[in-house]
């Protein structure tokens, strides 16, 4: 616990240093339980942040009900992310994406939408962790993340050097109540066509994508 009340304060002491220069500030959402510790460590500065969620329209029921008692819960300022086209218009269009061409699936309805919605804003926090994924081993709690326009963003990842141990016992501390779905075993949550239990269980993510890739594209600038 010691442990995770030194990470909290070095947590707090960079979102502090992030919003030092007021501008325009928001914090991206999966509702799993690094996006609710990091939210809570934002809010304690910021309580009506923009929260913005990537409404791929293939979510879980579970996630969208626990989105919902959330934003209920801590009144918080949600701004579901929408794609351009519905599922039904997807899919008449181009046939079911994240079966056949997973990578455009997530361009479409989670890294365009999100681009574009980013350039309202200046600073973005994000949950992300050094110990999700080999692609986020060089993770930086300050990060410059250029968009396509060529705007360039702060990215602040506040728990980059959090272990799953140190999220955990702070959810605990802070009465943050997580998504049910990890009492299923779940380890890693994003669309529910594309997350399965993880096949190995000392990789959280390898229950995603069917082992097809690692990452959906948001934390992938252009060109990297």
């Amino acid at each position: 616990m010691e442990a995770t009340i030194s990470k909290s304060a070095e947590a707090r002491a960079a979102v502090t240093e992030a919003i030092a220069a007021q501008n325009s500030i928001c914090l991206t959402c999966s509702f799993q339980a690094e996006d609710m510790v990091a939210l809570h460590l934002v809010r304690e500065h910021l309580p009506k942040v923009p929260v913005l969620f990537l409404e791929t329209g293939y979510h879980f029921d579970e996630v969208y009900k626990y989105r919902d008692a959330m934003t209920a819960r801590y009144d918080l300022n949600l701004v579901n992310v929408m794609p351009e086209r519905t599922v039904a218009e997807q899919e008449a269009q181009f046939g079911v994406l994240y079966q056949t061409q997973p990578d455009q699936c997530c361009k479409l309805r989670k890294v365009g939408p999100l681009f574009n919605a980013l350039e309202n804003y200046d600073v973005w926090f994000t949950g992300l962790r050094r110990v999700q994924s080999p692609t986020r081993a060089n993770l930086q709690v300050f990060d410059t993340f250029p968009l396509p326009s060529g705007k360039k963003l702060s990215k602040v990842s506040i728990l980059a050097d959090w272990s799953d141990k140190d999220v955990w016992d702070f959810a605990k501390q802070a009465d943050i109540p997580l998504l049910p779905l990890y009492q299923a075993g779940y380890t890693s949550i994003g669309c529910e066509p594309c997350t399965a239990l993880p096949a190995d269980p000392g990789n959280a993510r390898s229950g995603r994508w069917a082992g097809r890739k690692l990452e959906c594209g948001i934390h992938i600038a252009e060109g990297h």
